[in-house]
Parts: C-alpha cells; structure tokens; sequence
C-alpha cells in the first residue's frame, strides 16, 4: 500500500495548476504554426490586459516604462484575464473553423481585460468608438479608460461590445446563458463560470438548466468552469476537492466534463484546441440526432474545466511572497510601481516578455497575421447581433386585451378572481408569438392562476416521466412555461432570453419574490446604463407579476406576509423602473397589455389571485390605467364643492376597505363630504422633476387638495408613500396606512385590522382628522370598535370572516 504521504502527494499534484497539459480529450490538431499564431494572438491580449490595469502613456512601451506612464490609482484584476482570454482565443478559432453563431459570457468578477482585449484586437471596440482606434493614439485611450473616472467599470459592463452579462454579481452567468439559448437553435452561448462563482447558491442551482435546453428547438450553452484556485485571498471550494469528487459532482448534474488543466503553453493550446473542437462535435451530433429523429431528448451536454495558474503569466515571485498561481495575483498584482523602482522594473520586463514589437505595427495596430485569426463582421462575439438584441427584437403580435373584459352591471358589485383573466390573454400572447414569448414561474403558474397557458403550451420537461404524469402534470417537451423552484435561475433566464431579443413575463409569490432582489438591482443597473449609449439598441422589458400578496396570505402565516419588494424598486432609476397597483381584474389587463408592449423597463405589477370586488368597466379601466391616477367620481360626494376628507387607495385589498370606510363614514355622517382617489401607477405620487410619470405639483394639489387629510390606504409598507409624496405641499396632512409587520394565521378582516387597514380603523382615522367630526364621532367610534372585537371574536370562533365582512359590496 502506497504511504498517506505519498496518496496526499498525487492528489495535490492531480490539483496543480501547473505542468504540461493534462487533458481528457487527446490530440494536437493544430499546426506549429497555427499554435504560434494562436499564441501570439493571446500574448497580445495580455499585453492589452497589463495595459489597461497600468498604463495612461507610452501604450507600445517605444521608451523605457517611467513613473509617470504609470495611472495615479491602480484598480482592475489581473486573476482571471489571462484564462479569459486563453478561452476566447481559442473560441475565435473555433468560430472560423465551423462558422459557428456564438457569444461570450465571462462569469468571473473582474475579468473585464481578457475580454475587452479581444473585443478591441477584432476591431469592434474602434467601430463603436472611434476615438479608442486602432492606432498608438487609440490604444492610449484604451488604456487610460478602464477603472478610470469618466471611462469604464473593470466588469464586462453595458459598454463592452458583446456583453449581455456585467458579471458584477456572480452566479447568473450560466441561467443567462441558458435564456440566451432558448429559441436560438443555431446560436452556442460560451459561459465561463469561476471558481469563486462556482460558490455562489445562485450558480450552484443553475447548473440545472441542461434539464431545459431542448436539442431540437433550443440552442446550446458550453459551461466553461474556469478553475484557477483562489477568490480574493481564499482558495476555492472547487479547486480543492479531488479530480473524481469535482467530475461526480459534475456529472451528477447531467454534464460530460472534460479537463484542460496545466500551465505549458504550447501543450495547453493544443489541449484546449483538441476539446473545444470536441465539444463542438458533441452539441452538433445531439441536435443532429433529436432534430432528424424529432423527438427531444436530454443529452449529457459537453462542458469544460480549464485548470490554470491564478493570474496565469505574472512574475512567480516579488517581494518575497509568491504571485502568480496565488491568490496575491487576483487583482492588481504590482500596486508600488509607480513609487517603487523595482517593481517598476518587473512591471516593465513583464510587458516586453510579451513582444509587443512582435505583436504590433509601427502604428499600433495588430499585425495583418493576427488580425486574420479573429472572425469577420457578425461572427464576432463583439459584434454578434445576439449580444445587442435589440437588434434582433420582433415586437409581440398581441390580442386586443379588451376581448377578456369582465363585464360589469356597477361597481363593486360582483367577484372575481383577478388573475385568470390575465391568464387567459397570455395564453393568446403565447399562441401568437410561438417562438418569441415565454413565462416563467417558481412552480406557480396553476397556484398563481395563470393555468389557461397550459391550453396553449405545456411546462417544459424533457427529465423523465411516470404515467401519473398525465394527470394534469401539464408536461411537455416543446412547453414554453418554464418552471423551476429557483426563483434565480428564472430570473437569470428571463434576462438572458430578453437581452437577447426576446420577450418574456414572470410570475412570483410576493414574499419570495425579494429572492431575486439583488438580481433585479443588477438589471435595473444595466438598463440604467443602456440607456446612455447610443448603440445599444432598446430591448423589451422585464414584466415581473408579484401575486400571492401579503393580506391574502392568512392561511400562510408572518413568513408570507412582506410587501417590501417594492421598496426596493423604488431605490432604483425612474428612468427604467414602473410599479403598478391595478384594483381590479379589468385594470390589470389594461396594464399588463402596455407593459408588455414597452422597452428597457422593468415593470413590476402587484395584483393578488384571490376573489375580489370589480370596479370598473373595461373603457373605464383603460382611462385609470392611462391617467394612472384619478377621482372615482361613483365613490365621492364632494362635486362641486370641497371635500372634508380625501380617501385614497392603491391596491385591491386596500382599495376594497377604503371604500367600505368611505361607504360606514357616509352611513353615520350623511353630510360629510369625501373625495376617493385611487392610484394605479405608483410613481404618479412622485414630483414630475424626479420620475416621468410624477404629477406636477399643480395636478397634485388639484386631487388631493392643499389643506384637507389624506387617508391612504396602502398596499405595502406604508412610509414608502411618505418617500414618494415627501416634498409635497399637503404632506402634513398625508396619513398612510400599510402593512406593519403584524400577522399570523389570521383572517384577512383580523390580518387587516392588526395593520390598521381595514374600514373601521381607516373611520376612525378619518373621524380623529376631520375637525367638524372629532366633537361629535365619539358615538361612532365606539361603534366602529365594537365592530372591530365582533370580528376577531367571530373568527376566533369560526375560523373564517363572518358573512357580513365576506359579502359586502359597494352600495351607494
């Protein structure tokens, strides 16, 4: 038996970065002259990365490297540039040798220099700017704008040519990927997942999305694990398990790895060359078996794990601490050389071990040899059409969503679920835009009522079935209802079909909806961005239904009881973010129709499933929803003169009890005069200087008044009006009711009255703010009350509302 000593010793060296290459697929398909050009071309990018971290003079080191070429504040990340752009390279080939449709997604944080070098070598970053040409002087300006104020952000961000993927959060790359994929079956989607990233719940999950790839109407995504050791100054988990351990894991998740690890050059490029070549072959022979055959099964989709040296090329050693392969290489490797000669000096000797002289003509532009190596036009991944899909984007063929109007005798007569009607118009919306519209959903799409899509697509599911199955599963392999208990990997893949060109609607219970919070933060970042640049063409917006709301979640319990999503969105650009609240079953198509007709928005939509009173017909709806904010003349009395009271509301539960306020505050004071106001865009509260949606301050004090109380009756948490409405001249009168953190297993009467929304404290409110009623309400107060302590006593004995709660209606 071998010795513990020596077992530990080959499983370190199965792990080591290091050596000639080690690789699972064997072969040296290229020439000796290809693989020097290959080299080459790879050299030049990391000669482009060193610059972009280092330089702000002198870009073709033509004098000796000084202080003062040196940029005042070094940021960047040298770690994962040069196994970014040793993919990269070897992609470009591989593009040109089967005149592949693909683009690039780089996971790694950070890694913005191996991938702006090439986008830069294939001419597509001078042809977007000009001024960054592709000469001495434009490789200055390169170089001086990376991680430099007024230039841009060290992640392949919204200004980087072929990136639909910031990678400033980690762990979406692969469900972006995946989305990407969909419904492009000519298109391959490289995505290189790193190690640190590889950490991360939300990648972790995503390695499922090759239960989603169907082989003959989807394209494919080519994971790319690049395994290069270390986070900022950790190892990496997967890094550090042994070679059997990291492939079961892989595999285990339906994936064919195969290995590319070493550090030696020129066996490390025909390693590389040999597997992408490989790999290429499997995707093509898996769609070519499903689409002649036509039937769709799941492959054991190709995916790579490139193990290399961290911060591959830089000194092995300065200072006495050890560099490249070590976590100290993650970010900026040398950070003295601009006040330390000899650091200066190792900088200066690793930049000419590059040969820039060999690299680079006289002026500055990539030698005709290496030039000839990158693809042509829309091949590029910097270019390619798919990586600005707006380019591509097919407006949606959409039904006329006034055919699925509830028909109403008056208002808040009768009630309906709110949802199934919206169901019923995307099932149109899907039968019409079959290959260009998908909904997503956690597992929810029947729970969140929407089950009329199944009349015209299934869920998609290519795993195995049981024959029980057939029981109203609802399964399909060309199903375009995409389920997934992963509110991330949903959220990645609605992205990733959107920035791609596509359209898209997802549905999510509201309190788990704040999974995907930071996600939605990165997006409304990336369109915020987008929309300052001139070439990134407009793509459809990302339609977000939050259903499943907090004063119908009784039977659930507290966990489900948070409406603070929205106060997220409201943290982000009014320039791409829109809330809307509709009251009613006819309002919400109204309002689902328009945002699914915008661009470069988010739009999040509240709408609960559950029973509710209707309000307006379908004309008067769409007038609501277009003003976005409005007097409901049949729920006031005050025409003509001047209210003693302003009610409003926005959302369905609020809506319903400020209206039954109003209704109990009218019985006991039949002279009071109450102007009802409902809202259904939210921004419509916000100054017009601050959101384009916002009233003028004039429009405002016209509906609320500049000297009556204000009862709002809202959705969510309550200060978040206090936020919109804060420089308002009436504010001092604004009194907001919302949720307050109080819940359980309630009724929805008593969960309404632990917050303070329901009727009889709103009349209480109203009777404590209007001066003429606080001397003479006492009596009605105590009745209000009484009513509240014969309500939990009710269900305290019943379990559910009494009937006289459940059946109200509007009856004036």
């Amino acid at each position: 038996m071998l010795s513990r000593e020596l077992v530990d010793e080959s499983a370190l060296r199965s792990l080591s970065a290091y050596g000639e290459a080690r690789s699972t697929v064997q072969g040296t398909p290229m020439s000796a002259e290809e693989c020097r050009k290959i080299h080459a071309y790879w050299r030049a990018c990391n000669y482009l990365a060193l610059g972009m971290i280092y330089l702000q003079a002198n870009p073709l080191l033509k004098e000796p490297l000084k202080p003062e070429h040196i940029k005042n504040r070094l940021l960047g990340h040298w770690g994962s540039s040069p196994g970014l752009a040793f993919i990269y390279t070897h992609l470009n080939r591989l593009i040109k040798k089967f005149d592949l449709d693909m683009i690039f997604m780089a996971g790694p944080g950070h890694g913005a220099p191996g991938v702006l070098a090439p986008t830069y070598l294939e001419g597509t970053y001078s042809e977007i700017y000009p001024e960054k040409s592709e000469d001495q002087v434009g490789l200055q300006e390169f170089f001086r704008q990376f991680s430099f104020p007024g230039g841009i952000g060290s992640h392949c961000t919204p200004e980087t040519p072929g990136s639909i993927h910031e990678g400033g959060e980690l762990g979406y790359v692969l469900s972006h990927a995946c989305g990407a994929a969909f419904d492009n079956p000519e298109l391959i989607v490289a995505a290189v997942v790193g190690d640190g990233e590889s950490e991360t719940g939300p990648l972790a999950t995503s390695w499922h999305i090759s239960k989603f790839l169907n082989p003959i109407r989807d394209g494919a995504v080519l994971p790319i694990l690049h395994l290069n050791g270390y986070k900022i100054n950790n190892p990496t988990l997967l890094a550090r398990i042994s070679h059997e351990e990291l492939e079961n894991l892989l595999r285990g998740y339906g994936w064919t790895p195969h290995f590319v690890e070493g550090s030696d050059t020129d066996s490390m490029h025909q390693a590389m060359a040999a597997t992408v070549d490989h790999c290429i072959a499997q995707i093509h022979r898996h769609q070519q078996e499903c689409r002649a055959s036509g039937v769709a099964k799941r492959p054991r989709w190709p995916m790579i794990i490139l193990r290399s040296p961290k911060g591959w090329g830089a000194p092995q050693e300065v200072g006495g601490h050890r560099l490249e392969g070590f976590w100290r290489a993650h970010q900026v490797p040398l950070t003295e050389v601009k006040k330390n000669p000899e650091q200066l000096r190792i900088l200066e000797k690793w930049m000419r071990e590059q040969k820039p002289e060999e690299l680079f003509n006289e002026n500055g532009r990539l030698i005709a040899e290496l030039k000839e190596l990158a693809p042509r036009g829309n091949r590029r991944m910097s270019a390619n059409p798919h990586a600005n899909g707006g380019i591509l984007k097919r407006a949606l063929r959409l039904p006329d969503f006034r055919d699925y109007a509830i028909e109403l005798e008056g208002p808040g007569a009768i009630e309906i679920e709110n949802v199934p009607p919206l169901g019923r118009y995307l099932r149109d919306v899907m039968r019409s835009n079959a290959d260009n519209f998908r909904v997503f959903g956690p597992d929810e799409t029947s729970s969140n009522k929407l089950q009329a899509l199944f009349e015209a697509s299934k869920k998609f599911w290519i795993a195995e079935y049981f024959p029980e199955d057939a029981d109203g599963s609802e399964l399909g392999t060309n199903g375009r209802v995409i389920e997934m208990l992963s509110e991330h990997t949903l959220e990645g893949m609605l992205e990733g079909y959107l920035l791609t060109g596509r359209n898209g609607f997802l549905s999510s219970y509201e309190a788990f909806v704040h999974v995907i919070d930071s996600m939605f933060n990165q997006h409304a970042k990336w369109l915020s961005i987008c929309n300052h640049l001139s070439w990134r063409r407009k793509i459809a917006s990302l339609n977000l239904l939050i259903t499943a709301t907090v004063w119908r979640q009784d039977h659930n319990g507290f966990t489900h009881q948070d409406p603070g999503f929205l106060d997220l969105v409201l943290n982000k650009s009014a320039a791409v973010t829109r809330i809307y609240l509709p009251p009613d079953a006819n309002c919400l198509l109204s309002v689902a129709d328009h945002c699914l007709r915008s661009e470069n928005y988010i739009n999040v939509i509240v709408s609960d499933k559950q029973l509710h009173l209707q309000y307006l017909n379908m004309d008067a709806a769409i007038t609501h929803c277009t003003k976005g904010i409005g007097i409901w003349d049949w729920a006031s009395n005050d025409q003509g003169t001047e209210p003693d009271l302003v009610m409003a509301s926005a959302g369905d539960i609020p809506t319903q009890e400020a209206l039954a306020s109003t209704s109990l505050l009218r019985e006991q004071f039949p002279d009071i005069k109450i102007r009802f106001i409902n809202v259904v865009d939210l921004f419509k509260l916000q100054p017009s200087t601050e959101h384009p949606h916002g009233l003028t301050d004039a429009d405002f004090n016209s509906l609320f008044t500049c000297d009556k109380p204000i009862i709002f009756n809202f959705h969510g948490y309550p200060w978040l009006i206090h936020r919109l409405a804060y420089r308002r001249h009436n504010h001092h009168n604004l009194h907001v009711r919302g949720y307050k953190e109080k819940g359980n297993i309630n009724t929805p009467m008593e969960l309404a009255i632990n917050n303070e929304v329901d009727r009889f404290s709103l009349a209480i409110d109203a009777i404590d703010r209007v001066p003429r009623l606080q001397p003479i309400g006492g009596h009605a107060k105590e009745k209000f009350r009484n009513a509240q302590i014969a309500c939990r006593a009710y269900a305290y004995e019943h379990g559910i509302d009494s009937p006289e709660i459940t059946g109200w209606k509007w009856p004036l």
